[in-house]
């Protein structure tokens, strides 16, 4: 699919795919760009259209086309299609880590793909050693590039504090030690966290080191109650919520980043509502996501579930709009998209670069693609002490992009979804390389919902 048009809130939108133009269109070019983007020819499309619009209104649609065409902004060629193959050949240096700081937890949230953190074996902690030796290795096979990513993760991070202030520590030795080479190193450093054993210190700590804090919270108290509770059932939302609060404020002062990050289930389909809940709370950097689970998990998306799903992201998109207008703005991180610049080609083929650009890393210092396949043997690509083993995995994943299957290749989200995620894929297809259904739908939703954002937006700046 070259060209993509949807109606949405109000808007006729025109997406030209290979380009990434976006065109808010009237009903008359709307039409036209629908006939040809079904193979008329705009001769025989402007006689078509000559019984609906008046003569003028069809002349002006088809100049208006003819100058777009020209401009490379509608009906324009595939760009990467012809370079794919040199594409997957290319060398890639690494430059992101997940750090499994702790495979141990403070909370059972029912969800959990990590098992309490357990991963699929034992409880665990990172010792310092290990994750030195991990700073070392993104450190070295990082090429030139200057910015790596290091996120801590768990599990719950926090279990393992001390550890992780050591490693930021070991990481500004690194940038201090090759500030004057001709490849200098800054770490941008994560931290994921339940909030349980947050306080003062850390939150001090955090905002003068961490590039940015992700804070795990499901939107109502009863929805969060019920997946995230502590391991004797009791609620964890009443504890956490005023050191969210503090943290976010403390952050947004600073101008650092954060967002606050919830799963949606089955059984809070209205989504929305904990969307919401959030920003009524006053935090203005939201995630909530699709669980991923499988088919027989109570909690489990089911595709009957989809239309009213996606009913919720419109509604969603337009309560945003409505709050935009009325002064109390807030970001959804799916909805966050950039027209104007977006990804590098790379992301925009592959994505995240799971098991080539970004790795996961146990406790004992295991490499993984990344954490959704950790504790899976199939896909152990080496350790901290020997490197990466696995050339053979890292090539696999290397072919994972949005030509290598037939329905990214097709799609009109492809350049913004980048083909999906290889371990949703791998867990419901049996195959990295293949498409998860139900994500692949809510994606083509949300992609919808953030252009139409955009185009609301561009008429308020007018």
């Amino acid at each position: 699919m070259q060209v993509y048009q949807y109606k949405n809130n109000g808007y006729n939108i025109i997406l030209d795919v290979p380009s990434g133009s976006v065109h808010v269109a009237d009903d008359v070019l709307y039409d036209a760009v629908g006939l040809m983007n079904q193979g008329t020819e705009a001769k025989k499309a402007e006689q078509e259209l000559a019984g609906r619009y008046s003569e003028e209104e069809v002349r002006e649609a088809m100049e208006e086309i003819a100058q777009l065409k020209k401009e490379g902004a509608l009906f324009s060629e595939e760009p990467y299609a012809p370079a794919i193959d040199r594409f997957t050949q290319m060398p890639v240096v690494v430059k992101a880590l997940c750090l499994h700081i702790a495979h141990d937890c403070n909370l059972a949230c029912r969800y959990c793909f990590a098992e309490e953190g357990e991963y699929h074996g034992r409880r665990a902690l990172m010792s310092l050693e290990v994750g030195r030796k991990a700073l070392d290795f993104l450190a070295g096979h990082s090429g030139f590039r200057r910015n790596l990513e290091v996120d801590f993760f768990g599990g719950e991070p926090l279990m393992n504090w001390n550890v992780v202030k050591e490693l930021v520590a070991y990481g500004h030795e690194i940038e201090e030690k090759t500030k004057d080479t001709p490849a200098p190193k800054k770490f941008r450093f994560t931290l994921t966290t339940n909030g349980v054993l947050l306080n003062d210190e850390i939150m001090d700590f955090c905002n003068r080191e961490m590039h940015n804090v992700v804070l795990s919270i499901d939107g109502r108290k009863e929805v969060h109650d019920k997946m995230r509770p502590f391991r004797k059932g009791q609620g964890s939302y009443d504890f956490i919520i005023p050191k969210f609060l503090k943290f976010a404020e403390m952050r947004r002062k600073l101008g650092l980043q954060y967002y606050v990050r919830g799963t949606y289930t089955h059984w809070n389909l209205d989504f929305s509502k904990d969307v919401l809940h959030l920003a009524d709370l006053g935090f203005d950097q939201i995630s909530v996501e699709p669980v991923v689970a499988p088919p027989e998990a109570d909690y489990a998306i089911r595709p009957e579930d989809l239309p009213f799903l996606e009913e919720q992201y419109d509604l969603l998109a337009r309560e945003m709009i409505r709050r935009k207008k009325a002064g109390k703005a807030f970001h959804f991180f799916h909805f966050m998209i950039d027209l104007s610049g977006g990804p590098c080609v790379y992301k925009r083929l592959s994505g995240c670069g799971s098991g080539t650009e970004y790795l996961a890393v146990t406790p004992w210092g295991d490499f993984y693609p990344c954490h959704q396949f950790v504790g899976m043997e199939e896909f152990l690509l080496g350790n901290v002490d020997e490197g990466v083993r696995r050339e053979d995995l890292v090539s696999e994943f290397k072919k994972v992009n949005v030509y290598s299957k037939e329905e990214c290749s097709r799609c009109f989200s492809r350049f913004y979804c980048s083909g999906g995620c290889a371990a949703n894929s791998y867990n419901f297809t049996g195959k990295i390389n293949d498409v998860y259904e139900i994500g692949c739908r809510l994606q083509k939703k949300r992609v919808e919902c953030a252009i139409m954002l955009k185009a609301a937006e561009a008429e308020m700046d007018i």
